[in-house]
């Protein structure tokens, strides 16, 4: 009985890193981990658009890191985004990408960032799951 438990013990941990690597699942189905210490990257999926990257980053910082929704984040990754890459954000103005950020007429800066409430509410569609018969 020892030996199970102990067994059962020694898979768990081995699945922990593997769980802790396959990050966060965002409202809009696509996958986020925080990757640095302000940075925040968002895999590759195809048939999203960049709000949908931005959207998972927002979700992620607003439900895993427990930011509030008045924080701004700003695209680190240099634009045009490689085929098969993903996207990576931060939330220090210091290491953002020139020239990057959505195009958007309102309240708050003009300096390429959205706050975490834009990105996480406005920029989510839900994720749609496709059957084939």
């Amino acid at each position: 009985m020892a030996r199970t438990a102990t067994l059962l013990s020694l898979a768990l941990l081995a699945a922990l890193p593997a769980a802790q690597a396959a990050g966060f699942t965002a409202k809009n189905g696509m996958v986020a981990a925080q990757t640095g210490p302000t940075e925040i990257s968002v895999a590759y999926a195809p048939l999203h658009d960049a709000t949908d990257y931005w959207c998972a980053a927002g979700d992620f910082a607003r439900r895993a890191l427990g930011l509030p929704g008045k924080t701004r984040i700003w695209r680190a990754s240099p634009e045009p985004r490689g085929a098969g890459q993903g996207i990576t954000f931060t939330l220090n103005p210091d290491l953002k990408a020139e020239g990057t950020g959505p195009s958007h007429f309102g309240a708050g800066p003009d300096d390429g960032s959205v706050s975490l409430a834009m990105a996480s509410v406005n920029y989510c569609r839900p994720a749609l799951l496709i059957w084939r018969d």
